[in-house]
């Protein structure tokens, strides 16, 4: 009988050499006349310890990480095929501190099935949400989803079932899912981890809307700089048609859903849900004015529903369990459990999937380990480029939209990035500017030009060029950013500046290394 190692296949694993681990571990154990079977899975979240392998033995499995092809010949002598001791051992997977001590409702398959696999993912309890949705009428199905208190998890953090509401009340011939899946926020990767990890999920969680909206087709716009994605996801979606999962007829109940993936045109704006309607119809990323809502007037000018990877994913467990034990999770107003991406300056940098309420320094400390170079934190960014810059005094506030931000930050898609006492909030300020500058899809005057004119200012408050006068002149051009543009992009823009600003003042009025030139 053939003895069951699983290797990563995720992005980080294979950058850290995950397939000549794999390699290594097959041609030792053919050496030595060992029967193995190989199974290439998604990450559990502990970028740290990638490539970590894991065996199946009779009392479970046992990880070892970080493992390196030189790693290999030692372990197969010491008997890790049979869980032997090893200095890489770390026992049984589920017992590492890091993963015991989370909520993992949405990722607990991540790292444990085979990715492509309708056989394996059902075995773990998969598509039991969509046949309890089948169970249900449309109406039902989406009173479980707002009775959840679910919000979208993009980083907007509206109410998934008043969306879900109003897409399956508009009339139309056609119908849209659209799930978002351009994850461009610095510091995050929750949806890649789940699309290169557990596919079915999120393929489940779209059916799940499509059946409670109307829906008969569907499409994931990936990001472009995750290949290893959307290849796990085709395959995915084809192994879904040839098992009745996908289809004119999804699991017997002669409801159609027909799903495809999108390779997205590598812009930031995409993010945007009306930019990346207009991509996905082949026209350049750009804006739309809204309304029409998406909801009323979307993919194709059909009602569509458009929600991003971590809502959709959520979705099987809610069908599946019932509304009311997710809302058991959270507080106040944010319920259910948040994909916590923690990355930066940081000890053990992964992924986190904890009940919103946890606070930021909880998170950094007791997750994280403190920061990779050992130096104090002073400067922590929440919800990505667009999020705002917290000092040590504000580190206590929990992750929960409103907590947030009445502290004038956000939660956004969940990423941490952490930052040591050597950073330099000014030229983090500038960069927020430098950022929407380059990202910017060009449509309004505010994002466009303001952008620009805010890294010629901090350039000038760097150099230490009249610093007072130049930062109130930012601060003007933050409130027009905030007031007059068509989107986020621009709209937040001023959060991680002003921040930065308020935070940390002593960073903005000291004499710059850059030459004083005159103005």
């Amino acid at each position: 009988m053939s003895i069951t190692i699983t290797v990563p296949q995720d992005a980080v694993a294979l950058g850290l050499g995950a397939n000549r681990v794999a390699r290594a571990i097959f041609t030792g154990a053919e050496a030595r006349g060992l029967d193995v079977r190989i199974v290439r899975t998604g990450t559990r979240g502990l970028l740290w310890l990638e490539p970590m392998v894991e065996v199946a033995t009779p009392e479970g499995r046992i990880a070892y990480g970080p493992v390196s092809p030189a790693d290999v010949e030692g372990l197969l002598d010491a008997g890790f095929l049979e869980g032997g001791e090893h200095a890489l051992r770390l026992g049984d997977p589920e017992k590492i501190p890091f993963l015991a001590r989370q909520h993992r409702l949405t990722f607990h398959r991540c790292g444990v099935v085979d990715p492509v696999s309708v056989e394996d993912y059902r075995a773990h309890g998969g598509y039991r949400g969509l046949e309890a949705a089948l169970k249900l009428d449309a109406e039902g199905v989406v009173a479980q989803v707002r009775e959840s208190g679910l919000r979208g998890r993009g980083g907007a953090g509206f109410p998934a079932g008043i969306k879900w509401n109003t897409v399956m009340l508009a009339q139309s011939d056609q119908k849209y899912v659209v799930c978002n899946a351009d994850e461009g926020d610095s510091g995050t990767f929750a949806d890649r981890i789940m699309m290169e990890g557990d596919p079915f999920n999120l393929i489940e969680g779209m059916t799940i809307a499509a059946v409670a909206t109307g829906a008969t087709r569907g499409y994931i716009y990936c990001r472009s700089e995750y290949p290893q994605a959307f290849k796990t996801l085709r395959t995915a979606i084809a192994n879904g048609v040839k098992a009745g999962m996908l289809g004119d007829d999804i699991l017997g109940s002669g409801k159609a859903f027909h799903l495809e993936v999108r390779l997205g045109a590598g812009a930031y704006i995409c993010g945007e849900e009306t930019s990346l309607l207009e991509s996905l119809e082949g026209k350049r990323g750009i804006v739309r004015a809204k309304p029409p809502i998406p909801a009323l007037k979307g993919f194709l000018g059909k009602p569509t529903l458009v929600n991003n990877v971590m809502t959709f994913t959520a979705v099987p467990y809610i069908l599946e369990h019932g509304a009311k034990a997710y809302a058991e999770y959270g507080m106040g107003r944010s319920l259910g459990t948040l994909p916590i991406q923690l990355a930066g300056n940081i000890k053990h940098g992964g992924l986190i999937e904890y009940a919103f309420g946890i606070t930021i320094r909880q998170v950094i400390e007791e997750f994280g380990g403190g920061t990779a170079s050992g130096r104090p934190v002073r400067a922590v960014q929440v919800g990505g480029p667009l999020g705002a810059y917290f000092p040590d005094d504000l580190l206590d506030t929990p992750l929960d939209y409103e907590a947030m931000a009445a502290k004038k930050g956000l939660v956004g898609h969940g990423g941490i990035v952490v930052f040591d006492d050597t950073v330099d909030m000014a030229r983090q300020a500038r960069f927020a500017f430098e950022f929407c500058a380059t990202e910017s899809c060009g449509k309004c005057t505010p994002c466009r030009i303001g952008a620009t004119r805010g890294v010629e200012t901090m350039d000038k408050v760097i150099a230490g060029i009249r610093p007072e006068a130049n930062l109130k002149l930012v601060e003007d051009l933050c409130e027009v950013m905030t007031d007059g543009s068509l989107c986020a992009m621009g709209g937040l823009t001023p959060m991680p500046v002003m921040s930065a600003i308020t935070n940390f003042p002593d960073d903005f009025r000291r004499m710059g290394d850059l030459p004083v030139a005159a103005e």
